[in-house]
């Protein structure tokens, strides 16, 4: 449980920036009401869901605080016109220093809410990554990269690193050899226009592992 206050990064009259621990819901689900949401909306009142993360990722996100705020900043999303790297520690030591990552995700509906890729069925999902550092973690090869979606597919980053051979450290869903306490994918920087000012704004957490 999160009872402590969620770490809000920036705020005015139009959004919130928050830096989401992992193990919170960004929205209420079916039987946990406790989540980003439930608890801005205590503290701040009218909030609105424009993108999320999954439960086990940390970092940035962003609530609009108006309906024509909301409007503004999801033109932006789908789109594709907003900032957003991730970083991650994956299994392994990777090869190259760059790629690019397209494979179309479905939903694995017997296992849900797991994906799957399906090349038949599977909506576009493409990943640019890039190594940042070789690592050595309990004996074992790890690599710590930034990865670029363009898409937002749910559990895109997850799935993407897992069909290369990677699976992120931490990942209870599709990373069978890991027994890691937590999921290390964090949301480290966002850019979008504000929209009220129009002007160009950039957020910045490093992550916790």
């Amino acid at each position: 449980m999160h009872s402590e206050l969620i770490e809000v990064i920036a705020q005015d009259d139009e959004l919130i920036i928050i830096n989401k621990p992992s193990g919170l819901l960004s929205v209420p689900g079916r039987q946990i009401h406790e989540s980003a949401v439930s608890q801005l909306v205590s503290q701040f009142g009218e909030i609105h869901v424009i993108h999320r993360l999954d439960r086990d990722t940390s970092g940035l996100l962003v609530f609009a605080r108006s309906k024509t705020a909301l409007t503004y900043l999801q033109q932006q999303f789908e789109k594709q016109c907003t900032h957003k790297i991730y970083e991650a520690v994956i299994e392994g030591h990777l090869k190259q220093s760059n790629g690019i990552i397209n494979m179309p995700l479905l939903v694995d509906w017997p296992n849900r809410p797991k994906q799957q890729v399906n090349n038949s069925e599977g909506r576009y999902a493409l990943t640019r990554w890039q190594v940042r550092s070789h690592e050595y973690r309990n004996h074992r090869a790890v690599t710590r990269i930034d990865l670029l979606p363009k898409t937002g597919r749910s559990h895109q980053l997850r799935v993407h690193c897992q069909q290369v051979g990677h699976p992120i450290i931490g990942d209870s869903l599709y990373n069978d050899q890991s027994c890691d306490s937590r999921l290390h994918l964090h949301s480290r920087e966002l850019g979008f226009f504000h929209p009220k000012t129009e002007q160009w704004c950039h957020y910045f957490v490093q992550p916790p592992f």
